[in-house]
Parts: structure tokens; C-alpha cells; sequence
């Protein structure tokens, strides 16, 4: 089954030569420059992962990201060329999974793009059960299944991006435990963790709000600060 991958870029030889690594990886890849093109092919193409260039003209890449999350979960990871916090933080809080800033090198993009596809198709396939490891973690009103890949709270399912749940998963599977962020980092994305990365707060924040927890007082992923992150049990 092929792959399919759309690849949003405004620069034209940074798209193309992004197109090229994926290409040859096997990917089916939908190359555009510009915002409208792209929505198109979204709304026409069935697609398993997004690169989307935050700078794109007509429509800019947080919109696109906007216009994805509100029916689809696949992966999305979002380019820029400003190093810019906030902008970082307002496109994984949005719904991106990883959000890459200058120097961008096509072989890093398309390399985090295989790891975040192998993610993404681990969590939409069955988990081979085993005696030894939970498959389900129920706390209070808070039910997550890894076989399912689903997770409901309160009777109502929470509709989760592969990392929300990777992050909600092993949070519950430490459940009383403090996790740093580096370590939630380390654990979910699979990458060394680097100074002042605030990609698992903008994603704490995200699930918070799934989840209508207050960020001031939430009830089950709670902030140790200075520390890290709880569900307790």
C-alpha cells in the first residue's frame, strides 16, 4: 500500500529536493507551492502525513494545520524558516507534531517524516498483547486503550494525534510518578531532548484542552514545576 505524503513548501527548491528524498523512500508524494493547492489536494487525496511550510503564501501553513486537525489525525510537521518560540509553540498547540526551524536540510525533514510515519502506523495497528504488559489503563473517568489506540474520559472519546496519545499513554503507564519533560521527550519522539524544548509543553497544553482540564488546577495531568509531569494514581 503506498504512502502518501503531502509536501507544502513555498521555497521551490527546498520542496523539490524534499520531494526527491521521499520519492525515493517509496513515498507517494503531492508537491505544491502554495496554500490554496494544497487544501485541494487535502480535501481530494487521502493522505498519511503533511509537511506544511508555515510561510506559504495565500494560506499559510497554521491554517492548513487548523484545516487538517479538524477531521484527520495523521502526522504533520510544520517548516519555518524563523526561529521563532512562539510561533513553534502556536503550531504544536495547534495540532502539528513537530515543528522544524532553520537551518532546515531536506534530509532532516524527510528523515523525520519516516519516524513520525513509523509512529503513526504503530498506533493505527493492533498491539501484540503480551501477559506481561498492559494493554489498557482505566484512572478515575480516564480509560486508554493501546490495542485500540482509543482513550475516553468520562464516557466520551477523546480524539488524540499519535503523540497525544504516546505522551497520555506513558504518563499513565509512570501514573505516580513525576516524568520530566526531557524524558517524556526522549520516551515519545525518540530523540535526544534538547535546552529549553518546548514542544511537550505546547502538547501537555493540547491535551489539557481536549480534555477540558483547567491548566491551573487539572485533574489528571498534573504540573510539578521545576519538575516535570504526573497523573497520579
Amino acid at each position: 500500500m503506498s504512502i502518501h505524503i503531502l509536501v507544502a513548501v513555498n521555497e521551490k527548491e527546498l520542496a523539490d529536493v524534499i520531494a526527491v528524498y521521499l520519492t525515493n523512500d517509496g513515498y507517494t508524494v503531492h508537491k505544491f507551492y502554495t496554500g490554496l493547492e494544497a487544501l485541494s489536494c487535502i480535501e481530494n487525496t487521502a493522505l498519511d502525513l503533511a509537511i506544511l511550510d508555515a510561510q506559504l503564501p495565500d494560506v499559510d501553513g497554521f491554517q492548513i494545520c487548523k484545516r487538517i486537525r479538524a477531521k484527520s489525525y495523521y502526522p504533520i510537521i510544520m517548516l519555518s524558516t524563523k526561529s521563532d518560540d512562539s510561533a513553534t509553540i502556536m503550531g504544536l498547540t495547534i495540532g502539528a507534531d513537530d515543528y522544524i526551524t532553520n537551518p532546515i536540510t531536506p534530509l532532516e525533514v524527510a528523515a523525520r517524516a519516516k519516524t513520525q510515519l513509523r509512529r503513526y502506523m504503530q498506533y493505527n495497528q493492533p498491539a501484540p498483547k503480551q501477559a506481561e504488559t498492559a494493554h489498557e489503563y482505566a484512572i478515575s473517568e480516564l480509560v486508554i486503550n493501546r490495542d485500540s489506540h482509543k482513550c475516553t474520559l468520562y464516557g466520551r472519546e477523546l480524539h488524540l494525534t499519535p503523540i497525544e496519545f504516546s505522551i497520555l499513554w506513558y504518563l499513565c503507564e509512570h501514573r505516580g510518578i513525576v516524568i520530566s519533560s526531557e524524558e517524556l521527550f526522549e520516551a515519545v519522539w525518540g530523540e535526544r531532548a534538547l535546552i529549553d524544548n518546548n514542544t511537550v509543553m505546547a502538547h501537555i497544553g493540547r491535551l489539557r484542552e481536549k480534555m477540558s482540564e483547567p491548566a491551573r488546577n487539572p485533574k489528571f495531568i498534573k504540573t510539578v514545576w521545576g519538575v516535570g509531569y504526573t497523573i497520579e494514581k
